[in-house]
């Protein structure tokens, strides 16, 4: 009987610890593709973000160069330490000036239970899940809380 109360007590804070965990690891994950960004950007002869690819990810110019800006798998569709990450640049003509960076839970409140948002101004927000994630830079700016 009284494992069966350490288990009923346990279990959620072993979750919660999970999601949590999951949550620090989403923000730093974000904050590395911002820096990723911003140094491709100051790599280029006109400074000039990552435009979107083929794939609709926008990330080959970060991931097919040797070295890598970031890692080619934190833009697993199938997410990364509970959370999916995606890269939209906004073009202005053909050049990509704005961006932004989001981070979704895969399962809303088990995965995590914010989501994230960074855009060239560096400067990390959330809101709870499910708020839908801005689409581009411009409705990033009307979105969720700094969080720093």
């Amino acid at each position: 009987m009284g494992l069966i109360i350490l288990a009923a007590i346990a279990i959620p804070n072993l979750l919660r610890a999970r999601l949590n965990a999951n949550e620090a690891a989403a923000q730093s994950t974000i904050k590395t593709i911002s820096t990723a960004v911003e140094s491709f950007r100051a790599a280029q002869t006109t400074p000039t973000y990552p435009a979107v690819d083929s794939t609709d990810t926008g990330v080959t110019g970060l991931t097919n160069v040797t070295p890598a800006y970031v890692d080619a798998g934190i833009f697993a569709a199938a997410g990364r330490q509970g959370y999916v990450f995606v890269y939209r640049p906004t073009l202005v003509g053909a050049v990509a000036q704005r961006y932004v960076a989001t981070a979704t839970p895969v399962t809303d409140n088990v995965t995590g239970s914010r989501r994230f948002a960074v855009n060239e101004t560096g400067v990390l927000k959330a809101a709870a899940s499910p708020t839908a994630v801005p689409g581009d830079s411009a409705g990033y700016n009307a979105w969720g809380e700094v969080v720093q």
